[in-house]
């Protein structure tokens, strides 16, 4: 996937208001191992450290454009990988930490059974995702890249989110050992100050996938149409869109 930091920074203030309910949850205890699954531009990473009692962090994410601006400090490493890269090494942490990243990976069954086999004993996970298969925008988009012309510009290629409920992911964190299980989905209210505040949101994610799949003219057909059932769907501004995300934490 191909990321634009500034755009994706632009709504960064209601991106990163998980992260505080997230980390909430942490336990802290000296001398973590951390790891940060899909950390982006490090900032949150950045601040996780902050969080944390002279801990060792590694935050890595697929995306040079997005580590370019990670910031740099001691006892704090970037790396340009992949999660599943990531995951193939043998490694292990104190901590894995994932804020908006995960529902980039397909198969979460095997994805997650995968990342707790590489937390120690005693050690923690926590993870946000947005639920995309509920949430508007999400929808909208899903419906309209299956019509034509979009179906045909995109050789019937779509992604579809591979986000669990949480029924499905307390069981897996319960069958893979998980204690002090607490999943919930909160809901994150973003309200359209101007037109177009909506598309604008979700071009900087969702969409990515299918602009790097298209070529101008067909990127900018599906974004007219895109807007404007948008437009539809919260016909007054300003209009609010209540974003749902799933929090998810365990100890193993």
């Amino acid at each position: 996937m191909t990321w634009d930091p500034n755009k994706y920074n632009e709504f960064k203030e209601d991106r990163y208001k998980p992260f505080g309910d997230l980390t909430s949850h942490i336990i802290d205890k000296p001398n973590l191992k951390v790891l940060d699954l899909g950390c982006g531009t490090g900032e949150l990473t950045h601040k996780l450290y902050n969080q944390l009692t002279n801990p060792f962090v590694i935050g890595i994410d697929s995306s040079a454009e997005m580590l370019a601006k990670a910031p740099s400090q001691e006892n704090i490493e970037f790396r340009q990988l992949s999660i599943t890269e990531q995951l193939e090494q043998e490694s292990k942490w104190d901590l894995i930490f994932s804020n908006a990243a995960l529902q980039w990976v397909d198969n979460h069954q095997e994805l997650f059974s995968k990342i707790i086999s590489r937390i120690n004993p005693g050690g923690q996970l926590a993870v946000q995702m947005p639920q995309q298969t509920e949430n508007t925008l999400n929808k909208i988009l899903s419906e309209l890249v299956k019509e034509e012309p979009y179906a045909s510009y995109l050789h019937n290629w779509t992604r579809p989110s591979p986000v669990l409920t949480l029924d499905e992911y307390a069981k897996i964190l319960f069958d893979n050992g998980g204690k002090n299980l607490v999943l919930y989905q909160k809901v994150y209210p973003l309200i359209s100050t101007q037109k177009d505040s909506f598309f604008d949101f979700i071009s900087g994610s969702a969409l990515t996938v299918y602009q790097e799949r298209l070529n101008k003219d067909e990127f900018e057909e599906l974004s007219a149409e895109f807007k404007k059932r948008i437009d539809i769907y919260f016909p007054t501004i300003p209009s609010i869109y209540a974003f749902k995300r799933l929090l998810m934490y365990a100890t193993f």
